[in-house]
């Protein structure tokens, strides 16, 4: 029997596209809800830009840039993304069912990937040890400086290979969808 973790690692995504249907069917958004649910994706979507032009996936600890301030910047910036579209969304059952997401499905895959973290990146722990997995330091982590593979900069192609503007496209869908249903219904 696969363990929870495993489950949920394949289960997210099948189950964004359910949540993110059942979000647009409840979504009751207003222009000031609207606006302010657009401002908060959009930093979301510019922590998770940054923090994928720093990741090489299963070849490198990633410590620079985002990951300097928090192990998991992908994530911090999904969670950002979520909370705008609550706010653009004026429903507190949707906070909820997000909020359950998160808890039943991505708490285990974090867990699932820091113990694969553990044990591909000798330096994972000390890393781990220093900084927060969600919430950020204040100053960077030191030995975040350079990466393992000696670089420190964002790499638009790690970005573009990462297909991270998908983020910032179905942001923009969606947030086109509440603009849409909001003026059907006046």
């Amino acid at each position: 029997m696969p363990s929870w973790s495993r489950v949920a690692t394949r289960s997210r995504v099948p189950l964004g596209f359910v949540f993110a249907a059942a979000y647009f069917w409840f979504a009751r958004p207003t222009w000031t809800s609207l606006g302010a649910g657009f401002a908060v994706e959009t930093v979301g979507v510019i922590v998770r830009a940054l923090a994928s032009g720093h990741i090489r996936k299963n070849a490198a600890l990633a410590t620079t840039g985002p990951y300097a301030y928090t192990r998991n910047p992908l994530y911090l910036g999904s969670i950002i993304i979520a909370i705008g579209f609550i706010i653009a969304a004026r429903n507190v059952w949707i906070g909820v069912a997000a909020l359950a997401m998160f808890a039943f499905i991505y708490l285990p895959v974090i867990a699932a990937e820091e113990k694969y973290l553990r044990l591909a990146f000798p330096g994972y722990v000390r890393y781990a040890s220093e900084v927060p997995r969600f919430l950020p330091r204040l100053t960077p982590y030191r030995a975040g400086a350079l990466a393992d593979d000696g670089t420190s900069q964002f790499s638009s192609a790690l970005y573009l290979r990462h297909r991270e503007y998908n983020a910032a496209l179905g942001s923009i869908l969606m947030l086109g969808a509440l603009l849409l249903k909001m003026l059907v219904k006046h």
